[in-house]
């Protein structure tokens, strides 16, 4: 049997909760609640009846809306700025940039998105991405103090 060993998403979802009194009988009556009068204890819930109560939090919450309309919209402005979206390689490789948002973009919670959609409005409204520079050409000439190498097909030869 697979056991939970971290509980933040039913963390996360809880404490946006507005219980009105004492979190900990809050929990405790949640979770009776989905195992069946079982267990009071997180750690006790089996697999199913941990994901069935963090999807059910989601749901009253509104949680998992609003992370797919921040999802959406992100993903939107980054069409915008020229990201291929239809590619989830490209996607992430922009959003764990340390400059965008330093994670996968699947990592990313509701308050990230929000963030990553200012730093996107913000390179919008400033022009967009800038394509990256090739690197020149060199002749040997267009460079100040630049040496050019040229191999000699054989020996003694000049």
């Amino acid at each position: 049997m697979r056991q939970i060993n971290n509980y933040r998403r039913f963390y996360a979802v809880f404490n946006k909760l507005e219980t009105g009194g004492d979190r900990e009988a809050a929990k405790e009556t949640l979770v009776q609640s989905f195992t069946d009068g079982r267990t009071t204890s997180l750690r006790e819930m089996s697999v199913n009846e941990y994901n069935a109560l963090c999807a059910s939090l989601e749901e009253r919450t509104g949680w998992r809306d609003m992370l797919k309309k921040s999802r959406s919209s992100c993903l939107k402005l980054m069409q915008q700025l020229g990201i291929d979206t239809t590619n989830w390689s490209r996607v992430d490789a922009f959003c764990l940039d340390v400059r965008i948002a330093g994670k996968r973009f699947s990592r990313l919670g509701v308050e990230d998105l929000e963030q990553l959609s200012v730093k996107l409005r913000s390179i919008k409204r400033k022009g967009g991405l800038k394509p990256k520079a090739a690197l020149p050409q060199s002749t040997g000439q267009d460079l100040p103090g630049a040496t050019m190498v040229v191999p000699l097909s054989g020996a003694g030869e000049c």
